[in-house]
């Protein structure tokens, strides 16, 4: 057996023991048609099929609003595809320029800083942050994303964790840290997997009451939520008591990308100490020029949040009609219920073969052993007829896999 085999072989146990476990992650090679979506189509082995999408992170369908489309092409047909290479050296671009400016806007701050996903403006701004306050303490709630506590981890600054949106946790954890040592509260808005929301209010209480900076991670809610699409901070009226404010422009702005909005002196300190801002590659121009005008049109059409609002409520009405459980929340998530890894497989499955509709399953470890589920994401672009046929799959699937039910009370 050669070096590379005994390494392969590994490899492959590995792998058959998430396979075995129904944790195992398959990709369904889908295409998307501009105009079209949430219709696309799926290639696969047996050729290709039509179908319909049901968990896209694109959350209003911006991924295909002519005013993107427009602003992207315009752009590289004047600037090119490329930056160029990092901001400090070549790639900074007029369009990167007037994204930030616009960013800074959306949260009512001094200044914004764009990276190249969200996962990387959490790592390096929370990285960066916590390592360079001396002496720094993250307290960081326990339903935070990979990114954010990747970033704690990269700062080897000491991180405490409060139980999951609990006030009296985390002002006991706030209480317990020195007052000279430098504290960052870190949390989210919306919560992905579960839907909840931050009392970002009550947080911001005691951040204040006890001398931290807040660190609000708002992807799952830019564009979704108050006037302007600014997030839950912005509808609940608190966003200048926040001092960072992180968001993306890969979910309701429909493109990539990551940024931060804060005061200027806290974005230039990120943007001159960040290694994962400093070393890599800029955003293309058209990305960039795309985003900017998804951030613009939200800011002044609530057409489409309304409309989404209102299909949520839908299918949520819907599920409760048939029993089907689904966790509450006052969202746009609704995540269905199976807490078995290898049915929720099976209906991810019979859902796309059967049924044309693409569900992902989210298992282990996204989410706590017991607690897998489907993760619906109703768009303003899914029309009566797709709710219709998704409803009527999820109900013949969930008496095939022999799933409880619950009555309309007990959701």
């Amino acid at each position: 057996m050669t070096r590379a085999d005994r390494y392969d072989r590994f490899f492959r146990a590995e792998l058959d023991a998430l396979k075995e476990a129904g944790n195992y992650r398959f990709f369904a090679d889908l295409e998307r048609r501009r105009g079209q979506f949430p219709a696309a189509l799926n290639r696969h082995a047996g050729g290709e099929r039509p179908i319909t999408v049901w968990c896209s992170n694109d959350y209003l369908g911006m991924g295909q609003h002519p005013a993107v489309l427009t602003a992207m092409h315009a752009a590289l047909d004047a600037m090119g595809a490329g930056a160029g290479g990092t901001r400090n050296i070549s790639g900074t671009t007029h369009a990167h320029v007037e994204l930030e400016a616009e960013l800074a806007a959306l949260h009512g701050k001094e200044a914004a800083l764009v990276f190249t996903s969200g996962y990387v403006a959490n790592w390096a701004s929370l990285g960066t942050l916590a390592a360079r306050l001396p002496g720094c303490v993250v307290l960081s709630d326990a339903g935070n994303h990979a990114s954010m506590i990747e970033g704690m981890r990269h700062s080897r600054a000491e991180r405490v964790i409060w139980k999951h949106n609990d006030l009296k946790d985390l002002e006991a954890k706030l209480q317990a840290i020195p007052e000279d040592r430098p504290r960052i509260v870190a949390f989210e808005s919306v919560y992905s997997m579960d839907g909840d929301i931050a009392p970002i209010a009550a947080i911001c209480d005691l951040a204040e009451r006890y001398g931290a900076l807040t660190y609000l991670d708002e992807v799952h809610a830019v564009g979704l939520y108050g006037p302007h699409g600014a997030g839950i901070a912005e509808r609940d009226g608190v966003m200048h008591r926040l001092d960072v404010i992180q968001g993306t422009l890969g979910k309701a702005y429909g493109v990539v990308g990551g940024y931060i909005a804060g005061s200027a002196a806290l974005v230039d300190f990120v943007r001159s100490f960040a290694s994962g801002f400093i070393f890599t590659t800029a955003l293309p121009p058209a990305v960039a020029a795309g985003a900017c005008a998804a951030v613009r049109h939200l800011k002044a059409s609530g057409t489409e949040r309304a409309a989404q609002k209102a299909r949520v409520a839908e299918v949520r009405a819907r599920l409760d009609a048939l029993g089907i459980p689904h966790l509450r929340n006052d969202s746009h998530i609704i995540p269905v219920m199976v807490g078995d890894p290898v049915k929720c497989r099976w209906l991810s499955d019979r859902l796309m073969e059967r049924h044309g509709i693409y569900i992902q399953p989210i298992n282990y470890p996204t989410v706590p052993k017991g607690t897998e589920r489907l993760r619906i994401t109703p768009s303003p672009v899914h029309s009566a007829a797709d709710i219709d046929r998704l409803v009527s799959a999820l109900a013949e699937l969930w008496e095939q896999c022999h799933l409880a039910r619950r009555p309309m009370a007990a959701q």
